[in-house]
């Protein structure tokens, strides 16, 4: 018999200070791999972007040092350096030692703050080995020091000045015993920082990287604010109507900013923001906004003859198609929904955004008649499409997608019926078509064979979607449909692989299946369930012993090992121009053995950014394309032509 476990109060671990952060990292900053470690910088900047909020600072400058720490300084009003009446220690070391400590709690400290639960300097602290804060104010130069989120040296003046200029300045050091990796990359800064500089008009954001000569320097501010931002969005997009729509408005406790413009595509873009934070999964003042886009345009469109009666109405699909828009709110006491931010759960915000951009719309449509026709065109093009488009879909519907007649019949499936043991490779072409289907494990792999290249989804509405064949085979494989009658429930197999030639061709049609995927299956995307296949580029043979080698560095590091070892065997290279050339058995063991195969799971960590790219790369504009190529020609490995 189990012996009796006492259970009393010498069972309950207290954790004090900052301990619990360093032992669940993820709850703070969402993970410690490179976002996390990302997310450090923006709780810092964050800080200094609600003091320019509160109109205290103008000036940010954030830089990466040659050690591959961060300094963030600002011109705002300093960090408070006094005793804190509760705690008898300097303000300032509540601010980086306490969780839940900060001016964000309705003491008047700050009337509007995206760090929503003042954790954002005490994790940093606690996540780093090392932080260095100064504080200038008083006409002093106040300074302490932390290890690994504890106060390693007393607040101390390090110096003082007469000019009166307040600010603060505070550098870190990642800790790698807490973060994967602890390189910052300064792309992924760069795109942070445009984007709080847009949010955030007038604010001056500097960024520069120290650790590369000559150094690497950006500088953001943006007297339009939001207006910029759309016209960056759309910079490489044809555009409908040349003037941006904007408007701003207040009441007590709330600001709202909205900016839109159509263009010629047919995906819709709306990023939205509360409080600079950006919420990904909407939230009341998204649903404000698209209503009232739906209402006030069908008004408009009625009052001026252009549809007869509400039987005509158009869709919010509908008059969306081809949007681009920012909608960025501001209140007092954001409520967000789940504890990554990325919903707004006030109510109130609904009404306050739909009034002003109902009445703010309608006057931009009267004013601008030759624009408005143009919108409205465009919105009755795209509910002719979307009648046709839901005819298309219809044929891809089936009574069940599970039952095997209702399947493509190039598909060969798997036999597992658990969709999360089950995995589908789309494969280039009929002979390496036929060698995966031949080598897989037909318990849970199943394969489709992909003929040529399929169509340029970018440049197409759904209803032309539809009509392509491969198209249509992946969507009834899937079983999931598409656009906005995609169901993730229903999706067959959890793993979606792209195998293609490691070439020119093959690099090509994984873009085309990508930006399928992106534009109409966006929650595969997101959720973490498209792969790309890494088939080998080389096939090594010397006596009884094969080798296979992904990349030429790989090969050429292979063969001077080999040739150091013995010259005297003789070597057999081959070289894998398509996934055809090899028979099944090989195919099995260098890209499709559960146990050997290398898989990269294709993410979205921006949003913004993997629109800009689709649209460079699969857009009607040619010059924003040939620059991309000429600037990133240099990063091309294993290139075949």
């Amino acid at each position: 018999m189990a012996q009796k476990q006492e259970y009393g109060a010498s069972q309950i671990e207290v954790l004090e200070g900052l301990k619990p952060v360093r032992l669940r990292p993820g709850m703070y900053i969402g993970s410690t791999g490179p976002a996390g470690l990302h997310h450090l910088v923006y709780e810092i900047v964050d800080n200094s972007v609600d003091e320019a909020l509160a109109g205290f600072c103008k000036n940010i400058s954030v830089s990466i040092e040659p050690d591959n720490s961060i300094i963030v300084q600002d011109d705002g009003r300093g960090m408070p350096v006094d005793i804190h009446p509760k705690m008898g220690i300097p303000a300032v070391e509540v601010i980086h030692t306490q969780l839940h400590a900060g001016g964000k709690f309705g003491g008047g400290g700050y009337k509007v703050s995206g760090g929503l639960h003042g954790v954002g300097a005490s994790v940093v602290n606690a996540l780093s080995t090392h932080m260095r804060v100064q504080v200038r104010r008083d006409n002093k130069i106040y300074e302490q020091e932390y290890f690994r989120g504890e106060r390693s040296t007393e607040l101390k003046v390090i110096g003082e000045y007469k000019t009166g200029k307040t600010g603060s300045k505070t550098q870190f050091w990642p800790d790698p015993e807490i973060f994967d990796e602890t390189v910052y990359d300064y792309t992924t800064l760069q795109r942070r920082l445009r984007e709080m500089a847009f949010l955030n008009k007038g604010l001056s954001i500097d960024l520069v990287d120290r650790r590369v000569s000559p150094q690497t320097k950006d500088h953001f501010c943006f007297e339009g604010g939001i207006k910029e931002f759309v016209e960056y969005l759309n910079h490489n997009k044809d555009v409908i109507n040349p003037t941006i729509f904007y408007y701003e408005a207040e009441k007590e406790g709330y600001s709202v900013e909205v900016a839109l413009q159509y263009t010629d595509r047919y995906s819709e873009n709306i990023i939205s923001f509360a409080n600079n934070i950006h919420t990904n999964e909407g939230g009341f003042h998204e649903v404000g906004f698209k209503s009232s886009l739906t209402r006030t345009i069908n008004d408009y469109a009625k009052k001026n003859k252009f549809i007869k009666d509400n039987d005509d109405a158009m869709t919010g699909d509908d008059v969306r198609e081809g949007l681009t828009a920012v909608v960025s709110v501001k209140l007092t006491n954001p409520q967000f929904e789940g504890q990554t931010k990325a919903k707004l759960g006030n109510a109130e915000v609904k009404g306050f955004v739909e009034t002003n951009t109902s009445e703010q719309l309608t006057y931009f449509l009267e004013e601008n008649p030759k624009q408005a026709k143009v919108i409205i065109d465009k919105c009755l093009r795209a509910q002719r499409a979307r009648e046709a488009a839901r005819k298309a879909r219809e044929i891809t519907r089936k009574t069940s997608v599970l039952e095997t007649t209702s399947l493509p019949g190039k598909l060969a499936d798997c036999s597992e019926k658990d969709p999360a043991l089950s995995e589908i490779f789309l494969v280039e072409g009929d002979s390496a078509g036929g060698s995966a289907k031949q080598g897989r494990d037909r318990k849970r792999q199943a394969v489709l064979p992909l003929r040529g290249k399929i169509l340029n989804v970018e440049k197409a509405r759904l209803d032309r979607v539809l009509s392509s064949e491969e198209i249509k085979n992946m969507i009834t494989a899937f079983g999931c449909n598409v656009g906005k009658d995609f169901d993730i429930d229903k999706l067959r197999y959890h793993k979606i692989i792209i195998m293609t030639d490691a070439d020119v061709d093959g690099a090509h049609i994984r873009t085309l299946l990508l930006t399928f995927f992106y534009r109409y299956m966006t929650p595969l995307v997101e959720g973490g369930y498209v792969y790309a296949a890494q088939p080998p580029l080389f096939r090594v043979k010397q006596g009884k012993k094969i080798w296979y080698t992904y990349s030429d560095a790989e090969q050429d590091k292979l063969l001077a090992e080999l040739k150091g070892k013995s010259g005297n065997n003789k070597t057999e290279i081959q070289r894998y121009k398509g996934l055809g050339e090899m028979d099944f058995n090989q195919l099995w063991e260098t890209t499709m053995d559960y146990d050997h195969r290398t898989l990269v799971r294709i993410t979205v960590e921006d949003a913004q950014a993997a629109d800009e790219i689709f649209t460079t790369l699969m857009g009607d504009k040619v010059p924003p394309r040939k620059q991309f190529i000429e600037e990133n020609a240099r990063y091309v490995k294993n290139l075949d032509i």
